[in-house]
């Protein structure tokens, strides 16, 4: 528990490792959103927006999860 601390306060007090986590988190927190918003994964938007991981669950949503729609074939 007492490690567990001492990593949030290095990180916190440490922004040379605190702004990089930040803005990976930002940058795949916003793709997975976008892509869950256009395929209408309304119960993925929601975990997406609450659940902080990182960026861990936002990639496995977009490489796993979220399959890009297939427009319809015209024929003529």
């Amino acid at each position: 528990m007492q490690s567990n601390m001492l990593i949030w306060q290095n990180l916190l007090t440490n922004p040379w490792l605190f702004y990089p986590i930040i803005i990976w988190s930002l940058v795949w927190k916003g793709i997975a959103l976008w892509k869950a918003a256009r395929n209408e994964h309304k119960w993925w938007f929601i975990a997406l927006l609450i659940v902080n991981t990182v960026g861990l669950l936002e990639i496995i949503y977009i490489f796993l999860f979220s399959k890009k729609k297939q427009l319809p074939v015209q024929e003529g």
